[in-house]
């Protein structure tokens, strides 16, 4: 309760203490809960070390989440070598009692050939039994699976449903794609509508690609009244996060004063940087842009660019 501020505030130090007094009497359940504690750095010092001591104590007993915790260490590499082997033993005991994170794990691993041989049905196999029970990461996989039809048949149909599973769940992939799903009528009717309320749903979790798409909704007046103001919004949070289709379309609003006002300097910045970032349509379009610039000007934009990319994309408004 303290860890989660149920009924009491939230407290990560007294989380820990009540699970360490529980551990140390051997309880399964909290041993597990303290390794997840020393894993996280929450109410403790991170330490791979202590987190992997815990889970390895609950799973000796059979406690199914702390074997696909102590699996995941091993995967990851996490206190311990990379051991791919070592990881799936302990995913299958935790899968055999009906884990759904131990299932998922477990299906990445034959999906990937990481410990077992590469065996796609098996992994759907997994992957199902993890979905089935409402697991949103696994849904969103198999959701993508069937959407792009690896390891089964394409099945738009089959597609949604998993897709629509995990977005209900607000999972931000899960409705990114789904917003896709409906823009282009695979698996449902083409509405527009419906792909916008999903994208934004996505886009205010952060996914550069919706907040890019939902960019260009605005700007074209796809289901919503046209807005260059909103368009440059969500373009600029794209932006930001380094996505250069978004980069090259904020640049293109500068260049035409669209939902802001019309700089060169900054269209420039912005060109350049998508074409840093791999659009080579922005780098023609950058240096179609310099003659109508003074080489005062390009240098400006050049080192703004410059600054922009160094901060991580957190100081590009001069």
């Amino acid at each position: 309760m303290y860890a989660s501020g149920e009924g009491v505030p939230e407290d990560d130090a007294e989380a820990v203490r009540w699970f360490r007094l529980a551990a140390e009497q051997g309880d399964a359940r909290g041993q597990r809960d303290l390794g997840f504690m020393y894993a996280n750095g929450a109410g403790v010092p991170e330490d791979d070390i202590e987190a992997l001591r815990w889970y390895r104590l609950a799973a000796d007993q059979g406690y199914a989440p702390a074997q696909a915790s102590l699996g995941a260490m091993y995967a990851d590499g996490e206190g311990v070598p990379v051991d791919d082997a070592e990881a799936v033993r302990w995913f299958r005991l935790a899968a055999e009692q009906g884990d759904a994170p131990g299932q998922f794990n477990l299906g990445v691993m034959y999906a990937s050939g990481r410990g077992v041989p590469e065996d796609d049905t098996e992994a759907v196999r997994w992957l199902r039994l993890a979905a089935e029970q409402g697991l949103a990461l696994a849904q969103l996989v198999l959701g993508s699976i069937y959407a792009d039809g690896e390891s089964v048949p394409e099945d738009d149909a089959e597609a949604v449903r998993w897709l629509r599973l995990a977005a209900q769940q607000g999972d931000a992939l899960a409705q990114a794609r789904l917003g896709g799903m409906y823009a282009n009528g695979e698996g449902v009717p083409a509405d527009d509508a419906e792909a916008f309320r999903w994208y934004r749903l996505a886009a205010e979790q952060g996914i550069a690609l919706a907040q890019f798409v939902l960019g260009g909704m605005n700007a074209n007046g796809e289901s919503v009244p046209a807005d260059d103001a909103e368009a440059v919004r969500w373009y600029r949070l794209a932006a930001e996060q380094g996505f250069a289709p978004a980069q090259f379309n904020l640049a293109v609003m500068y260049v035409n004063g669209q939902g802001l006002l019309k700089d060169s300097v900054l269209a420039h910045m912005w060109f350049n940087i998508s074409g840093a970032n791999g659009d080579e349509d922005a780098r023609a379009a950058r240096d179609s842009l310099e003659a109508e610039m003074t080489r005062d000007e390009i240098r400006l934009a050049t080192e703004l660019a410059r600054a922009c990319m160094a901060s991580g994309y957190r100081n590009c408004d001069p």
